[in-house]
């Protein structure tokens, strides 16, 4: 019979490994070290969408395909992590030079209602113009959102407008559109251009 002192020995080592478990797991995310996932994991992020450009001209995944490409999911009225990160690929784009156009970086909107095809086209002037922005009505986005595993919600303000809380992964996915992790740019942008080559 186990006594209760070895129970609680049990209990708080199962614990432990857990939580160095899911350490590791989140270390593995955030610096996007992690092995390509395999199986029914690769197919759960990334997929089909159907949305429009910030010239008002129709863009699904099939534009992207036959090259690696960055995806990002944010707001224009966003005041610090979208313009942030948006500022950090540009900086990827521009190390790559001529390689820029073998690769590709979409800016999915999270708030179609204020980010229209004109509110994008100026906030993108912003950045590297071979960044492409894409909007769509409520359901397509919302549908991209979905494919992509990403948390988007309307967080109202007191002064009566809205936020967007909203998931801030760069996603890596590879020529055929596959996942192949979260995209590190907590480096420099020179490393992180050497590494996109790879896939190309």
């Amino acid at each position: 019979m186990v006594n209760a002192k070895t129970s609680r020995v049990i209990l708080v080592l199962g614990a432990f490994l857990s939580g160095l478990v899911l350490f590791f797991g989140a270390i593995l995310l955030v610096t996007g070290r992690a092995p390509s996932p395999i199986g029914s994991a690769v197919a759960a992020v990334g997929g089909p969408f159907q949305l429009e450009d910030q010239n008002g001209q129709s863009f699904s995944d099939q534009n992207m395909k036959g090259r690696p490409y960055l995806v990002f999911f944010g707001f224009t009225h966003c005041p610090d992590i979208c313009p942030t990160t948006l500022f950090d690929i540009s900086q990827v784009l521009r190390q790559l030079g001529p390689d820029a156009g073998r690769t590709g970086a979409a800016f999915i909107t999270v708030d179609p209602e204020r980010d229209t095809h004109a509110v994008l086209k100026d906030y993108l002037s912003n950045f590297d113009p071979h960044l492409v922005g894409l909007t769509g009505d409520q359901a397509h986005v919302n549908a991209a959102i979905k494919a992509y595993r990403v948390y988007a919600k309307k967080v109202p303000l007191d002064n009566g407008d809205y936020t967007m809380d909203h998931t801030a992964v760069v996603y890596l996915m590879d020529k055929d559109g596959h996942f192949v992790a979260p995209f590190n740019l907590k480096r420099t942008p020179g490393a992180a251009a050497d590494d996109l080559r790879r896939y190309m």
